[in-house]
């Protein structure tokens, strides 16, 4: 599968409102409650399913549809290689990619717990998390795996190949873009098939095609990734 260098300001940024829930319903209808009623008793959610299935982008869809809100939220990841110390202006924390977490990580999501649902002063936070597998697997510290299956447990499924294809549809139609199937086709065979990279993928055709004044077509995507080259 080709992976592009693509502009991530192109990408959408991920909401709530364009996850595409079709067969994980409930961890979307669970998040979207506790993003309007943000004052509830807050119990640790945690996110778990393959590459793909929407994990991290419904942990950004969270963040944003707090920030909106004028909230603030603690993010941790995999990418960040030195995590701050937790910071009491913090509304709800996110810890993203826990499978992955090193040492350091996994003391500075251990601390972040401890002090959102346990403050020593101040407001309860929420915590939201997700990993490649469910919280008993995690290969993590055994007092943070723990922690992590406390509360709410959703698996997430990635969805299917016909719903994929009329997701791509459906944003191309918003884009103004004629997506044949032959396209479609050469997109789902050549490239990253999660949502996200196609996403991104099909906003970078969209730029392309209007830069060059073409249609999209296969042809297209050659020249394109000719230029890329």
């Amino acid at each position: 599968m080709k992976q592009l260098a693509l502009d991530i300001g192109l990408a959408p940024l991920p909401s709530l409102d364009n996850f595409d829930a079709s067969g994980n319903e409930e961890a979307l209808k669970h998040l979207a409650m506790w993003a309007a009623h943000t004052s509830r008793s807050p119990v640790p959610t945690y996110l778990w399913g393959e590459p793909g299935s929407g994990k991290t982008h419904l942990l950004g869809g969270l963040r944003g549809a707090l920030a909106s809100q004028g909230l603030h939220v603690g993010w941790l990841d995999a990418g960040v290689l030195q995590p701050i110390s937790f910071q009491e202006g913090w509304d709800a924390v996110v810890l993203d990619d826990c499978h992955l977490y090193t040492a350091e990580q996994q003391a500075c999501a251990f601390n972040w717990f401890v002090n959102a649902l346990s403050p020593a002063n101040g407001q309860v936070r929420g915590v939201f998390a997700a990993g490649l597998v469910p919280p008993a697997d995690l290969r993590l510290r055994d007092d943070l795996r723990t922690r992590l299956g406390w509360g709410h447990v959703f698996q997430l499924h990635v969805i299917g190949e016909g719903q994929r294809r009329a997701v791509l549809r459906r944003a191309a139609d918003e884009r103004g873009l004629m997506l044949t199937d032959d396209v479609m086709d050469f997109m789902l065979s050549r490239f990253a098939r999660d949502l996200s990279s196609l996403m991104q993928l099909l906003a970078h055709l969209d730029q392309y095609a209007m830069r060059t004044k073409r249609a999209l077509t296969v042809p297209l995507i050659k020249a394109m990734l000719e230029a890329s080259d």
